[in-house]
């Protein structure tokens, strides 16, 4: 295991890992991050967000680089790199769902999100093609709601084997490229920042922070996090609206610096 003393790159999970419960960093949080900037430490997220929703995060913060979209996206600088389904594969998938008129689905190309029905707290643009919307703009990644216990089945049978999924929150089914996993999407942001995974640590609390949390040199999972993210990270830390996170950082990781709150 890494030693806290020793990190060189922390990488963040946002929502209910950095991020408040209603969305929003702290001024605490702010300053610990900056601060780990200015002793050399690279500060990067990987998140399910698509990049527009980071953009607000990124003014607070000048993060190194990001993994968007479940790793279906990655950015360092002026430099990004797409990992989205294949259109064979999103219109095979698309227009079997079809057939399920209840389904909520949501097409994610990265600059913006389609929706074949209305989607609460989340900005899409509805319409009745989301094929037309795949072949013109490609596909980052597929949602669908679980309204009820039945779509999950309806949603497995009809994945082809270049597909996989998550489920967030308990809900929202993230289907996306086999190639495009919040790992691989990590280790290609390490490789362009000529950074070690053996030097990272990473924060996070859900279904696809488990493998980076195992791959990296610390696991750091937040008190509010799943139990099997818990049972893999190194250390267990305060919740997010207690701001667990920066608090880890300032005590462990930036300890040497004496940093002063």
């Amino acid at each position: 295991m890494l030693s806290t003393a020793n990190v060189k790159t922390v990488i963040v999970d946002l929502d209910r890992t950095l991020l408040h419960t209603d969305k929003t960093m702290s001024a605490y949080t702010v300053k610990v991050l900056k601060c780990c900037k200015k002793c050399g430490i690279k500060i990067m997220v990987a998140t399910a967000r698509p990049f527009r929703a980071t953009k607000q995060y990124c003014e607070l913060i000048d993060f190194d680089a990001i993994v968007v979209s479940n790793g279906a996206r990655v950015i360092c600088g002026n430099r990004r790199t797409d990992c989205g389904i294949y259109l064979k594969s999103a219109e095979r998938l698309i227009n079997a769902l079809k057939h399920y008129p209840n389904l909520r689905i949501t097409l994610e190309t990265g600059d913006c999100a389609y929706s074949n029905l209305p989607i609460e707290d989340y900005d899409t643009v509805i319409t009745d093609d989301l094929i037309g919307i795949a072949d013109k703009e490609g596909v980052l990644k597929i949602l669908v709601h679980l309204d009820r216990e039945e779509d999950l089945s309806i949603v497995q049978k009809e994945l082809t084997e270049d597909l996989y999924y998550t489920i967030a929150h308990g809900y929202l089914l993230q289907i996306m490229s086999t190639s495009a996993t919040k790992w691989n999407g990590i280790k290609a942001m390490l490789n362009i920042c000529n950074c070690s995974s053996d030097e990272t640590a990473y924060f996070g609390d859900d279904q696809d922070d488990i493998e980076p949390m195992k791959m990296c040199g610390l696991g750091i999972a937040v008190s509010n996090g799943i139990d099997e993210v818990i049972s893999v990270a190194d250390y267990v830390i305060e919740s997010n609206d207690a701001d667990g996170v920066a608090k880890f950082i300032e005590h462990q990781i930036l300890k040497k610096w004496n940093f002063q709150n």
